[in-house]
């Protein structure tokens, strides 16, 4: 992972100790590492409509930025359909690593907080 301490203070500093961050910074951070604990910790048999909440929340918010190159985007969509194969679990970190690497890299475009609009559906 490129980006190990920039990753662990947007955890620090924008990620709560429970549920949703205030934050669109602190939301791309908490998602992924959600994504990755249930991968690693459970084989994503705990998986559901939140994990795809998740993952479309991390999709949608760096995809449609203008901080990645096209190159660069469908990678995060080749990434993000990875994820999403949830049958098939990532148990590895270097999908997770990058991602978060990518994450760290919107933060550094967008480094003031954005307010994240918290999902009503979303439980995890």
């Amino acid at each position: 992972m490129k980006y190990l301490a920039e990753a662990r203070y947007l955890w620090q500093n924008f990620v709560p100790k429970s549920g949703q961050a205030d934050s669109v910074q602190g939301e791309l951070i908490r998602a992924i590492e959600k994504l990755r604990d249930e991968a690693q910790r459970n084989g994503n048999i705990n998986w559901d409509d939140g994990h795809e909440i998740l993952t479309n929340f991390i999709a949608n918010t760096l995809v449609d930025s203008n901080v990645f190159s096209e190159k660069e985007k469908q990678k995060i969509e080749d990434d993000i359909e990875a994820l999403l194969d949830y049958e098939y679990p990532n148990t590895e970190d270097e999908i997770y690593d990058r991602m978060s690497d990518r994450i760290v890299e919107w933060y550094f475009q967008n480094k003031e907080p954005i307010p994240h609009k918290k999902n009503p559906d979303l439980r995890r």
